[in-house]
């Protein structure tokens, strides 16, 4: 079941806007990524946070190009295909990119939006500063990881 986003104010020529940070927190603790971390911290990431819009057929990123964001659709829906891989479908709530956020590898997957769509946009410039003004930041996520390494080792 979708849970309720905060409320996106419709711009027709805006493509990125500001949001209000407080709002996002809650969005960004059901992020694998950022779910270990501290109502503070969170707070500090959602702050880097933008608005995106992305129109029907927009291509949001593409497999091979170097990622520099992750987004958290807001609304609306998008597919992920990866190089000869079956198309997934991506929902309202769902997470894209992320692993951008942490280096400058190619992008793994080619997404593209199923009709509009809002995201909530962070990107890896300000979240690497972020992580160098607080490193436990850094630490939090360094031990999802691991803890997400561990079960992919564990079922595989």
């Amino acid at each position: 079941m979708p849970r309720p986003v905060p409320h996106v104010p419709r711009s027709a020529n805006a493509v990125e806007q500001p949001s209000d940070p407080k709002e996002w927190i809650n969005v960004l603790a059901e992020v694998p990524l950022f779910s270990s971390l501290s109502t503070r911290h969170l707070r500090h990431v959602a702050a880097l946070a933008k608005i995106r819009r992305f129109h029907d057929g927009a291509v949001m990123m593409r497999a091979g190009d170097a990622g520099d964001a992750m987004y958290v659709l807001l609304d609306g829906r998008a597919t992920a295909r990866v190089s000869r891989g079956r198309a997934v479908g991506i929902e309202m709530g769902a997470f894209v990119g992320e692993l951008a956020l942490l280096d400058d590898g190619p992008r793994t997957a080619t997404v593209v939006a199923n009709g509009p769509v809002i995201a909530l946009s962070v990107t890896r410039a300000g979240f690497r500063k972020l992580l160098r003004s607080e490193p436990s930041i850094a630490v939090a996520i360094a031990e999802e990881l691991a803890r997400r390494l561990r079960t992919a080792r564990t079922i595989a």
